[in-house]
């Protein structure tokens, strides 16, 4: 299981990088192996507000439906808009070209009460 070293991750399994003042959101490797073949994302509006543990976006796979939560509060400033055609990318590179959004955080130190990585293994593998 991939769980790079450099990003913060929630307990429902989504991740979080910050790039300045807005934080980059996808789904973990975890999240879309236990999804199975992800058939269709329904991105979030750019200009939505947030909220922490909010839901914003669905993944739908050939096994079930998915809420997508934020991991932090902020604003929807740019969504992935390759997901829409090749919504695929969740599946193959879910940390790279499978990002769902980005946000612009409303407090940056949100990021700091998410999981680390070795937090998150441990979450998983319990």
């Amino acid at each position: 299981m991939n769980i790079p070293e450099d990003l913060r991750y929630s307990s429902d399994h989504e991740w979080a990088r910050v790039e300045g003042a807005n934080v980059r959101i996808g789904i973990t490797d975890f999240a879309q192996d236990n999804l199975g073949d992800v058939v269709f994302v329904q991105l979030p509006e750019v200009g939505l507000d947030v909220e922490v543990n909010g839901s914003f976006s669905e993944v739908e796979s050939t096994k079930s439906v998915s809420d997508i939560y934020a991991p932090i509060a902020g604003k929807v400033v740019e969504v992935n808009a390759e997901l829409e055609a090749t919504p695929e990318l969740l599946n193959r590179d879910p940390y790279g070209e499978g990002w769902i959004c980005m946000i612009a955080a409303a407090d940056l130190s949100q990021v700091d009460a998410l999981l680390d990585a070795a937090a998150y293994r441990a979450l998983i593998t319990d």
